[in-house]
């Protein structure tokens, strides 16, 4: 018993030790599993307290990603996702507030609304029926693709959520509005007006030079303003660039392969072993597989003018005849070798007009381009008519144009009697184009297509002139794995030898551009003239990474050698940062005090007269449109015009291109109304539509953001 009492005597510290052992038992677990941070670093966002997950937040952006197509970069998505994540938590908290909620019924309201044009939800008679609805939804449930239904949801989720960003932003909106007095104010605004006379001293009367501003005079701009000098936290780096491009060797090498390649050269044949002769390009008859062999692109079955051809070789190709050979020569960035295929006059323009007869299985142009005829012609049936439509024309080819309005497929012209207008015969299809070049005006005739048979008129002919068929092997110009290394090589010894010293000078010694990039965003993706750099970003803005650490990246065409020179805390910018904005507007104020001095007189010709300037006048100004003839737009200037009465002088007034004195001569004010209830409803009226962007922009600020993509992406 002595012992129990003991016990239960002491039982308030044995407590105490269970629950202390029981607490780091716990405190281990959770260490132990990522700590207390796991969820932070698994929180792309924390928007007032809600936090975005980072596997819901990258689900969102893959689903951006397609629907911005494979062109649109992920920080493009990213981007997107987080503004309508901030906008989203922030309006869901106003909606929670306001109790603004969007029931069962007012749901199906708004899916009637929004599908009642869809044919899958109407009844016979072209109404809406719910009852279709639900049955689509039910299937959609009980179907084995469950993505089918999570969309419709997200569907749903879609129409009540603008429901209640609509009612949100109505009442907003009912709240803004205008007095009769606000009314009143913004007619006279833009009715009332002065005329005035002033004498303007620039601030360009006073050299640069002559006025210092001092790095702490921009400090004291920056801390009495720290509300226009807010900034996010930034990177800057410079950077090296070295480039896997072709070598002066590498196109020698591809020259002398073309060159192989004029004459019968012997080639192994890879199924056989067996080395065989090939004709080259002066002796083979078939031009297009010779083409298709050798060349990075496919013949061009064309005539060309000369006009078609680059202006470097257009006078050499259209001095040779058939079968010449021409190059190896360069072309940008391409190796070139040509061969003349024809030789022949042409025109350039020509008018005609078709007949079009499609049959299934032809191609039928449309907006959204080539697709397969709904004819259900055969094609033996559509070349009878069209052999019988060309005997009827044959015969009197006045009925051409009636013809054609009743029995050509081709709806862009068929309304027009089939007329083509002048084109340029290239841009018709090669069975086409050849009718077109190998007849003459007033001949009839016909030609397939893939789009099906034409009956064809040829109207008019412009410009014959002299054109060519050109066969032309073209390689790409690109860098052997030889000069590959060569540049692996170089950039990794830059790498090592800035490391070891001046990033600036090592550059130097070695004739290699440095290009400074200042003041990247955390989001930022591109750099300047390289494009879509984002790795160079995430790494400057890594945690542990210092001014003066250098990292080399690999990019599409070579290499980047970057260095931080600079991190700048998010907060106020820096003196450095701002100077070449800042300077001006110190520098102004301080002349203005040096002009003001030097005025002298009591009468503005006076005032003039001390500043060597000229009396100037300006009618009809108003605080609506403050410009004043011969010295721009200034509207504190215009604002001290309407602060002063009729003849008064004013004391010098600091604009912004110079110092001013003014006198008014003359106030003309509106005529008062009765009723200034319709500028109250137009100010009314401009303020509701700036609501929705201003509403959002003011919650943002307000709201305490956590910003954590760029650890992300």
């Amino acid at each position: 018993m002595a012992i129990l009492n003991k016990i239960r005597s002491k039982s308030i510290f044995l407590i105490i030790i269970i629950a202390l052992a029981l607490f780091a038992f716990i405190f281990s677990s959770i260490l132990d599993s990522g700590g207390f941070s796991a969820d932070k670093q698994n929180r792309v966002a924390s928007i007032n307290g809600v936090n975005i997950d980072r596997e819901d937040f990258a689900a969102k952006v893959e689903a951006q990603s397609r629907r911005l197509g494979a062109n649109a970069s992920t920080t493009r998505a990213v981007n997107t996702v987080w503004d309508q994540e901030v906008n989203r938590v922030l309006l869901e908290e106003q909606y929670e507030e306001l109790g603004i909620q969007v029931g069962k019924d007012r749901t199906q309201e708004l899916l009637k609304q929004a599908l009642q044009s869809d044919a899958r939800f109407q009844d016979a008679d072209g109404f809406f029926s719910e009852a279709k609805m639900q049955e689509f939804i039910a299937t959609m449930r009980e179907s084995q693709n469950p993505n089918d239904y999570r969309s419709w949801l997200t569907f749903e989720e879609s129409l009540r959520n603008q429901e209640k960003q609509n009612i949100y932003y109505n009442l907003v909106k009912a709240g803004v509005g205008a007095t009769l007095k606000d009314g009143e104010v913004a007619y006279r605004l833009d009715g009332n007006n002065v005329d005035i006379q002033f004498v303007q001293v620039p601030y360009t009367s006073i050299p640069d030079e002559d006025v210092s501003v001092s790095k702490e005079e921009i400090q004291d701009y920056i801390n009495d303003h720290k509300d226009e000098f807010k900034t996010e936290a930034t990177r800057s780096i410079r950077f090296v660039k070295f480039a896997e491009e072709a070598s002066l060797e590498d196109e020698n090498q591809l020259k002398a392969e073309l060159e192989k390649i004029r004459k019968p050269y012997t080639s192994r044949n890879g199924a056989t072993g067996v080395n065989e002769t090939v004709m080259g390009m002066e002796e083979t008859e078939n031009i297009e597989d010779f083409i298709a062999e050798n060349s990075d692109t496919p013949y061009v079955d064309r005539w060309f003018f000369k006009k078609d051809l680059p202006s470097s070789i257009a006078d050499t190709l259209f001095s040779m005849n058939t079968g010449d050979i021409y190059g190896p020569y360069k072309d940008g960035k391409f190796m070139n070798l040509s061969r003349v295929v024809a030789v022949r006059t042409m025109p350039d323009s020509i008018r005609s007009s078709h007949i079009l007869i499609d049959y299934q299985g032809a191609i039928t142009n449309t907006q959204r381009g080539p697709v397969a005829s709904t004819s259900t012609r055969t094609k033996e049936e559509a070349k009878q008519l069209a052999d019988s439509l060309l005997t009827v024309l044959k015969r009197n080819s006045s009925k051409f144009e009636d013809l054609a309005k009743e029995f050509s497929t081709d709806v862009s012209n068929a309304d027009k009697g089939g007329d083509l207008d002048y084109q340029n015969p290239n841009l018709f299809a090669e069975e086409f184009r050849d009718f077109l070049v190998d007849n003459k005006t007033g001949d009839l005739g016909m030609a397939e297509t893939n789009f099906g048979f034409h009956v064809i008129k040829i109207v008019d002919q412009k410009n014959s002139q002299k054109v060519m068929k050109i066969a032309t092997v073209v390689k790409e110009i690109t860098p052997s794995d030889k000069t590959i290394s060569n540049v692996y090589n170089t950039t990794q010894k830059f790498e090592i030898a800035a490391k070891d010293g001046n990033f600036q000078e090592v550059a130097t010694e070695n004739g290699y551009a440095v290009r400074p990039v200042q003041r990247m965003r955390a989001m930022d993706e591109n750099l300047p003239g390289e494009g879509a750099q984002r790795a160079v970003v995430q790494w400057a803005f890594e945690e542990d990474i210092k001014v003066g650490d250098i990292k080399r990246f690999a990019t599409n065409d070579g290499y980047l050698v970057a260095q931080v020179t600079r991190k700048t805390p998010k907060g106020t910018e820096r003196v450095e940062d701002v100077s070449a904005r800042v300077t001006p507007i110190l520098r102004n104020q301080k002349k203005a005090e040096v002009i003001k001095d030097k005025f002298s007189g009591s009468t503005l010709e006076e005032m003039a007269q001390s500043q060597n300037q000229a009396v100037k006048s300006a009618n009809g100004v108003s605080m609506n449109v403050p410009t004043i003839a011969g010295a721009g737009n200034d509207p504190k200037v215009v604002g001290a015009a309407f602060g002063l009465n009729e003849g008064e002088l004013s004391s010098p007034i600091e604009g912004e291109r110079g110092v001013y004195v003014l006198k008014v001569t003359k106030i003309t004010e509106a005529a008062p109304l009765d009723n200034y209830a319709s500028y109250a409803a137009q100010q009314a009226q401009k303020a509701r539509v700036a609501v929705n962007s201003k509403v959002l922009t003011a919650l943002k600020e307000a709201a305490e953001i956590e910003d954590n993509r760029s650890k992300f992406y």
